[in-house]
């Protein structure tokens, strides 16, 4: 039966082939002492095994205007989304988070680059007026008339 199920999955575009190279697989191990297991089906390129626990979900990828790697299991409603410094299995059907926090050795040097250099946020001071050679910068720092 699974075989049957299988062949009938449909091919990937090339978008989603391209996302499902970025994946990482392997046992990744999560917060809370849980792990996932995410599995490369090397006989349907761009498929992949997702298990938590008891949960086992056939997941796809999904292009997201975010650049967040998604994977989708329709049928089950969940997601695992790979961010560059942690991933997470959601259960849309549940509502509720499977595993969080999981961390592959990649995302944990991301993780800590973040830390050590952390990118400015929005509202914080270095803006492209606070740069010397930018046009804004001479209207900024220009004299104000009182």
């Amino acid at each position: 039966m699974l075989a049957d199920v299988r062949a009938a999955e449909a091919t990937l575009s090339l978008d989603q082939l391209s996302i499902a190279e970025r994946v990482e697989v392997g046992v990744v191990p999560c917060e809370l002492g849980q792990s996932v297991s995410v599995s490369a089906d090397t006989s349907s390129p761009g498929y992949f095994d997702v298990q938590v626990k008891k949960f086992r979900f056939r997941m796809v990828p999904v292009v997201s205007s975010t650049g967040a790697i998604r994977l989708e299991d329709v049928a089950a409603g969940a997601v695992w989304l790979q961010l560059a410094n942690k991933s997470m299995l959601m259960s849309q059907k549940l509502g509720t988070r499977l595993a969080d926090a999981c961390v592959t050795p990649a995302q944990a040097m991301f993780a800590a680059a973040m830390e050590k250099s952390p990118l400015p946020g929005l509202l914080d001071s270095t803006l492209v007026a606070d740069l010397p050679d930018s046009p804004q910068a001479a209207i900024t720092s220009a004299p104000t008339v009182q």
